[in-house]
């Protein structure tokens, strides 16, 4: 039959038209990525982060995104970073389910409570983060049946209870798998061997052998979960074999034996009990109590200030500067305290003295593992030192346990709230004067710490954007620095920003130049105003993406617009010296340590950089136009690179 033929055919035609019907009516109930995210914001409460998203704009130009907290690619949504915004509601993920490109999803650090949502609905997500909210409950066994692409899932820091789900078994891509701090009881199910890169599931309340296939993960993923036992933990006691009613008989008597030596020790304790150990156990049980938010309401009761007066005696502070004002332990503890969050080492919280003067008072559980007379020592060689962007540490308190640091209050809080905490609440960003004194700052006060702290291999070894204090007038002011000495080993591999450097991810070791990698982690998060997300992960992970996102930005697109941070107002002709900025960055986030710069020469060039300098800039922009963005990415293409 000819071609001629079959449009004559009456039965052909009747089919050309149906197909052209058909294809016309799946184009038309296409719905486009806006209007999937505008549907799935609707269920969301307290999203004025997401005020940039708007149906009648495209999220994406190109690779480059127009809204808020999404991820694009050639165009299309491929991910959503909505970290830190405060969210609650419900995650539709029916409407995510629609988005065909959608691959990665992070709602980490929000408000998001109950039952974790229906997630096997998204089937081609590849990495899913929900750490650090309030999900609740039990996850079905059969929750990630079919998420046959999925590669990493983050559910740390929750409330989830119940067995681990035998789904994740069957995940034939997993390769990372966060459970910790939540309420999971029960068997670890057996996962595949060697499949797991990285996992945790510390402070639960699992049971039972850990399976021999996770034999070779680090004891500490295992840690708070008592009844725990095998590889990497101790070895599981061989079944008894008495019979049932021997072992109620021989458990009724360990018990009451147990009963009364636990009597005679409290009656000879209460004897013995040196006035010191009582008053350090007072120290902890009112600290604790400022944790759970009832100091203010037990501060004036006469008990605690009973406790507070006792206390006085055995637990003197160590003051590091005879110049400064004096007080007691008491003198915290009675104050009134404002927790102002929970870091990689404690918890920090604010006090008023009788005078007024505010104090911050940091509490450190991760130091066990130094002597008394180490620590005490380590800790003057930090008082010794003296310059106005550093943190100074007023004075400290020494227990086994836990160890006490206090310092005066910044009251700009830190750089990263600036940078990164007060967008949602409609605060103004720093501007580029600003942020330019602020970068200056810590190049002085890093400078400082190489000088005077030559003995360590990383002066300052937890630099980031949260550890920059900031005090009235946005002088800032590090804080956190010097401690690698002192913190236990397996908690700062697991959590120092020196640790998540790329030599010590290749070598096993840091160097001179590991905080030149953080310092110019920390200009790039500076002038982009983007966080630098492998702060937020666990274990030795290295990232220069933030690096290389910038540099790759400016070599393949030719458009500083998109690498600054948009909301740096106020910079005036001062591109060309952004861009000094940059290089000096991108120089300092180089892989390999020998092509990194010393920090002297850092500093030194850092320090050479003005608000402006116009004749830098014209000397590039195109003529006639002196804001011209490809001028000013070929001027910092021609200076970096060749």
């Amino acid at each position: 039959m000819s071609v001629k033929q079959i449009f004559l055919s009456p039965g052909s035609r009747i089919k050309v038209l149906v197909f052209i019907v058909f294809l016309n009516f799946i184009t038309s109930s296409a719905v486009s990525d806006a209007e999937i995210l505008v549907k799935f914001k609707q269920s969301l409460k307290n999203a004025d982060a997401l005020s940039s998203w708007d149906e009648n704009k495209s999220p994406c130009n190109g690779d480059h995104e127009i809204w808020n907290g999404v991820l694009c690619e050639q165009g299309t949504v491929w991910g959503l970073k909505l970290e830190n915004m405060g969210l609650k509601g419900v995650i539709d993920v029916q409407a995510l389910a629609q988005m065909t490109n959608l691959r990665t999803i992070s709602f980490m650090n929000n408000k998001f409570d109950g039952s974790l949502p229906d997630l096997h609905k998204i089937t081609a997500i590849k990495t899913i983060y929900l750490s650090y909210n309030q999900f609740s409950g039990e996850i079905p066994q059969n929750a990630f049946t079919g998420m046959s692409s999925l590669k990493k899932i983050y559910l740390a820091n929750n409330k989830l209870s119940g067995s681990i789900p035998e789904s994740l078994t069957a995940l034939p891509r997993l390769k990372e798998l966060m459970l910790e701090n939540n309420e999971f009881v029960g068997l670890i199910p057996p996962f595949p061997q060697d499949r797991l890169k990285v996992f945790n599931v510390s402070n639960n309340k699992l049971e039972g052998e850990i399976p021999s296939s996770l034999g070779g993960i680090d004891a500490s993923a295992f840690n708070g979960n008592k009844d725990l036992c095998g590889a990497p933990l101790k070895a599981c006691s061989a079944p008894s074999k008495l019979s049932i009613g021997t072992k109620v008989i021989v458990a009724v008597l360990v018990v009451v034996a147990i009963a009364a030596l636990v009597v005679v020790v409290i009656i000879l304790h209460r004897r013995k009990k040196s006035p010191q150990q009582a008053d350090e156990s007072t120290v902890s049980t009112n600290l604790n109590r400022m944790e759970q938010g009832q100091a203010n309401a037990n501060s004036s009761s006469p008990d605690h200030i009973g406790q507070a007066k006792k206390t006085e005696q055995g637990t003197k502070l160590t003051f590091l500067k005879e110049d400064g004002e004096k007080f007691d332990m008491p003198d915290l503890l009675k104050a009134s305290a404002e927790i102002l969050g929970s870091g990689v080492f404690g918890s920090t919280y604010k006090t008023s003295l009788n005078g007024g003067k505010m104090m911050v008072v940091k509490r450190f559980r991760h130091m066990n593992n130094v002597s008394k007379e180490e620590f005490n020592e380590h800790m003057r060689r930090l008082g010794r030192l003296n310059h106005e962007n550093l943190l100074p540490i007023v004075a400290f308190y020494y227990r086994k346990e836990e160890k006490l640091l206090v310092s005066d209050y910044a009251e700009n809080i830190s750089l990263s709230v600036h940078l990164h905490g007060n967008k949602s609440r409609g605060v103004p960003c720093p501007d580029w004067p600003t942020r330019l004194k602020i970068v200056k700052g810590i190049a002085k006060g890093l400078a400082y710490l190489y000088n005077e702290l030559p003995c360590l291999t990383a002066p300052h070894g937890h630099l980031k954007s949260s550890n920059v204090l900031l005090d009235a007038t946005f002088n800032p002011l590090l804080s956190d620095y010097g401690f690698i000495p002192i913190v236990n080993q397996e908690h700062a591999q697991e959590h120092m920003v020196a640790y998540k450097s790329p030599e010590y991810k290749h070598t096993g070791r840091i160097t001179k130049k590991t905080d030149v990698w953080s310092f110019g982690i920390l200009v790039l998060e500076v002038l982009t105003g983007r966080f630098p997300s492998n702060f937020l992960q666990q274990g030795n992970g290295t990232d220069t993406d933030l690096a290389a996102w910038v540099d790759s930005v400016v070599r393949d697109e030719g458009n500083l617009e998109l690498v600054l941070d948009r909301d740096m107002t106020g910079s005036g002709n001062s591109e060309g010296e952004m861009i000094k900025m940059l290089r000096i960055g991108l120089s300092c986030c180089e892989v390999d340590v020998e092509r990194r710069p010393e920090f002297k020469e850092v500093a030194a060039m850092v320090q050479e950089i003005k608000e402006k300098d116009d004749e830098f800039y014209s000397s590039y922009a195109s003529e006639g136009d002196t804001r011209s963005s490809k001028g000013l990415s070929d001027a910092f293409v021609h200076v970096t690179f060749k």
